[in-house]
């Protein structure tokens, strides 16, 4: 089989491999999902303090957050350039993870127009866990340790 480079310098270093196994790709992924959720917290902890004005104007999306989710969105779209069925369900996932993200900022704001406690984003975290858990599953055991399950 022929592989092809699409990016040119960019395969060379994503495409490139950690270990035998493992791809340089594979590890930014993983980095960005644990990134993702430590920038939801950030984000939560913000919306809770602009939150206490009353105002649902004042609510704002936290940059580092919304890096994160373009970040990981474009990684995987990347990744099914190099593996096509991990980085599809990997891309899927990754988009489901910035859909709840959006949908879930604008239920804080209707929570603050309705002056109602702000809750936690339920549904983000879920859909970053099961990135994680993807992501984490075609990091490590699909890789290194796939040899031996």
């Amino acid at each position: 089989m022929v592989a092809y480079e699409l990016f040119g310098p960019v395969d060379a270093v994503l495409d490139s491999h950690i270990t035998e196994e493992v791809l340089v790709i594979e590890a930014v992924l993983l980095g960005l999902v644990v990134l993702n959720i430590a920038a939801r917290a950030l984000a939560h902890r913000r919306h809770r303090s602009q939150a206490e004005n009353g105002d649902a104007d004042d609510l704002s999306r936290h940059p580092f957050h919304v890096l994160t989710n373009v970040a990981l969105v474009l990684g995987s779209f990347y990744f099914l350039t190099v593996h096509h069925h991990a980085g599809m369900v990997t891309a899927v996932i990754a988009i489901f993870v910035l859909m709840t993200d959006i949908f879930e900022f604008e239920s804080r704001k209707v929570e603050v127009r309705r002056e109602i406690d702000l809750e936690r984003p339920k549904a983000a975290i879920g859909a970053s866990l099961v990135a994680l858990a993807y992501v984490g599953y075609v990091t490590f055991f699909y890789g290194p340790l796939g040899q031996f399950l």
